[in-house]
């Protein structure tokens, strides 16, 4: 969601003349912090590593079976006329936590390091990608990705998946990434906010912010929206909501979905980077329709299963 909107407000102040270099500097120029990921990975990892499958595995154009995990995708439309919403739901059943992977833009990991999601779905032998949190538009927030820490900076509501299957939301700034790991935690995500706690819709959500830094516009109102869903240990649900579309879809605001969410049986659900980021792919292709273009709009980050 945010690319545009810092672009835009990047131009305006070019063309006033005040601040420029700082602004392209922080929103727009990259910053590498990290050249391989790869590598820093293997490095440091603990002995789990993300890595394409090498077993059998059935895929069709809406499911993958493999020993590893089963993935069922699939596409609901709801309303009519300027009412319509298009989304898509993507069932997710694993038999190890850690088959859930993350990824960075371009292999590395800084700030306004962007690429398609298919691109590095691609790159890491996914067979389902969707968009992550877009890390890389801030430098606060606990990052956590395959076991591994890259940033230390509590700010807001986080999302943790443990080892063990279990997903937790927790505020980053009681604890720290090291306690994270040592307390078995795979990955982390920082954006939100939590929209179903307890199998319950959360209240006040429709009135969260999660950035109030330069160029941040509210989450809230109809918008295309990306969010994962807890509905057991090991079983995920995501769902890519279009929006921005008349007559396609209309986006949702996140009160309808945290109802989306829990009607799909997510105990817990969390909000993700949506906009033109929300994408999701599966066996190599784009499965929805960004603002109803069809095309995709880079970002920093996914949440992937290899195949």
């Amino acid at each position: 969601m945010k690319r545009f909107v810092i672009a835009s407000v990047v131009a305006l102040v070019v063309a006033a003349g005040g601040g420029s270099a700082w602004a392209l500097d922080r929103y727009v120029i990259d910053h590498v912090q990290i050249s391989d990921v790869t590598a820093y990975e293997a490095e440091h990892s603990t002995g789990t590593t993300c890595t394409a499958q090498d077993g059998d595995a059935t895929v069709t154009d809406t499911s993958y079976t493999s020993d590893e995990a089963t993935i069922k995708v699939s596409k609901v439309t709801t309303g009519s006329g300027s009412a319509t919403v298009t989304y898509y739901v993507a069932d997710v059943v694993l038999t190890d936590a850690t088959e859930l992977c993350s990824a960075f833009a371009q292999n590395s990991f800084g700030t306004n390091i962007v690429e398609n999601t298919s691109d590095i779905a691609e790159d890491h032998g996914a067979v389902f990608a969707i968009n992550g949190d877009y890390y890389g538009f801030r430098d606060t927030g606990i990052v956590i990705r395959n076991g591994v820490v890259y940033r230390d900076q509590g700010a807001r509501e986080g999302l943790a998946f443990y080892r063990d299957g279990t997903v937790k939301v927790y505020d980053e700034t009681k604890t720290t990434a090291a306690q994270l790991l040592a307390d078995g935690v795979w990955n982390t995500l920082s954006f939100g906010p939590a929209i179903v706690e307890d199998g319950a819709v959360v209240d006040g959500i429709d009135h969260v912010e999660v950035d109030t830094n330069f160029g941040n516009h509210s989450i809230q109102g109809d918008q295309p929206r990306t969010a994962i869903g807890v509905v057991s240990a090991n079983h995920l649900v995501f769902v890519v909501v279009d929006g921005r579309s008349t007559g396609y879809s209309a986006g949702v605001t996140l009160p309808e979905l945290a109802q989306l969410m829990q009607g799909l049986g997510a105990k817990t659900a969390y909000n993700l980077d949506g906009g033109g980021s929300s994408t999701m792919v599966f066996n190599g292709a784009l499965v929805n329709n960004p603002l109803g273009k069809g095309k995709e709009r880079g970002t920093s980050d996914i949440l992937y299963v290899a195949g």
